[in-house]
């Protein structure tokens, strides 16, 4: 699991906890079900059983694999629409192309990021490169739905490409972790990601037997989801791992600690650690489609049966068929 990697020596540091701080404690943990996406690659559902007073503002989450693929087995999706939302997709391992009807695009490869604003309408396609379809490989991200408020369900639709050299690195005090800051603020160190809704996305490895705490904004929801490995979360140190999501209480710092002996293809914790400013408004969610009222889901289908969300471009990336 490589997605973007640096010698924790030369890191900036976070801070220790201070006195004062609160310890966010564990409410419950929920193992994520497995299922297929797009054309049929595999994902686990990162929320299923937690509720959206839990999540908000995030709506859905897939880990996608981690597959390694043979020739001619990479899978993507095809072209559809989307409203009312952002689709955040991070690669870990592999690569994945992006198209959309706004002018958008391009390849998301190990530790980028695609940051897509559907707001009031968009149709987008994402698949595996002919290359990586030829040749099989490896093939492991994230995709996530972030809700957008009533009042930015129709802003114009934006596109955000954040490579993984973008990406904010910060190391624990005692370098014995590595913090990928995606988007939103952990200790006074920021990420490149441009949010309508306040929120954190931070992907943290934690070495065989480290201990790390990282500060978190006490009026932000926070989930802990294990992308691999197995440790603990929280000062109870509840145990966790590959597939399974912590949500966390109120407070203002996560622990995380790694299990001395991991596995021998997943040598480190790694955690997926996502929060943000509950919006609190009630969601309706069809499909592709994110909305606050039914009758806003009704008007989002009948504009896309009419073409009002966007078209194909001309020349537009299709998926690859072995």
């Amino acid at each position: 699991m490589p997605a973007v990697t640096a010698d924790t020596v030369t890191l900036p540091r976070l801070a220790e906890p201070g006195l004062g701080d609160v310890e966010r404690p564990v409410k419950k943990v929920v193992t994520a079900p497995t299922g297929f996406e797009g054309e049929g690659f595999p994902v686990r559902r990162m929320f299923a059983g937690i509720s959206m007073a839990d999540r908000d503002p995030f709506v859905h989450g897939d880990q996608m694999g981690e597959v390694d693929y043979a020739a001619g087995e990479p899978k993507g999706t095809p072209w559809h629409p989307h409203r009312g939302f952002e689709t955040v997709t991070y690669m870990i391992d592999g690569t994945f192309q992006h198209q959309d009807s706004h002018g958008g695009g391009g390849l998301i490869a190990d530790g980028a990021t695609q940051w897509m604003t559907a707001g009031a309408g968009i149709l987008h396609i994402e698949t595996p490169p002919e290359a990586l379809v030829i040749s099989g490989g490896l093939f492991h991200g994230v995709q996530l739905w972030v809700n957008l408020p009533a009042k930015d369900k129709f802003s114009a639709p934006r596109y955000q490409s954040i490579e993984g050299e973008q990406v904010s690195l910060v190391a624990s005090p005692d370098g014995g972790s590595l913090v990928r800051i995606i988007a939103g603020d952990v200790g006074g160190f920021r990420g490149p990601g441009a949010t309508h809704t306040p929120i954190a996305v931070v992907h943290t490895t934690v070495s065989p037997g480290a201990r790390v705490s990282l500060p978190w904004t006490p009026g932000y929801n926070a989930l802990a989801y294990v992308l691999a490995g197995a440790g603990t979360v929280g000062a109870q140190r509840t145990a966790v791992h590959l597939g399974q999501t912590a949500v966390m209480g109120a407070g203002d710092r996560i622990t995380l600690e790694a299990s001395p002996r991991q596995d021998a293809d997943t040598p480190n914790l790694e955690v997926l650690l996502l929060g943000g400013q509950p919006i609190r408004e009630h969601v309706e969610v069809y499909g592709p489609f994110v909305m606050n009222t039914r009758a806003e889901l009704q008007q989002a289908i009948e504009d896309y049966q009419a073409g009002r969300l966007g078209v194909i471009p001309e020349n537009a990336l299709m998926p690859h068929r072995s």
